[in-house]
């Protein structure tokens, strides 16, 4: 790995940086939203399966009572 003084590192910082496209206001609230969504849906999924399989655990041990 090559030595690179501090000057020179933020120049290399600010030239990458300036090559990065940055998402729109739109876009990041769209974005957002959307992730708002699916971890909402992925909550109710897995809220679900983790009742079915209550509900089958409790049936089993009540059979063996």
């Amino acid at each position: 790995m090559a030595k690179v003084n501090p000057g020179e590192f933020l120049r290399q910082v600010r030239a990458e940086t300036a090559k990065v496209v940055w998402p729109t206001r739109k876009e990041t609230i769209t974005t957002g939203i959307m992730v708002v969504i699916m971890t909402t849906l992925l909550g109710l999924f897995f809220f679900g399966v983790d009742s079915a399989f209550s509900a089958i655990v409790k049936m089993l041990l009540g059979l063996l009572s």
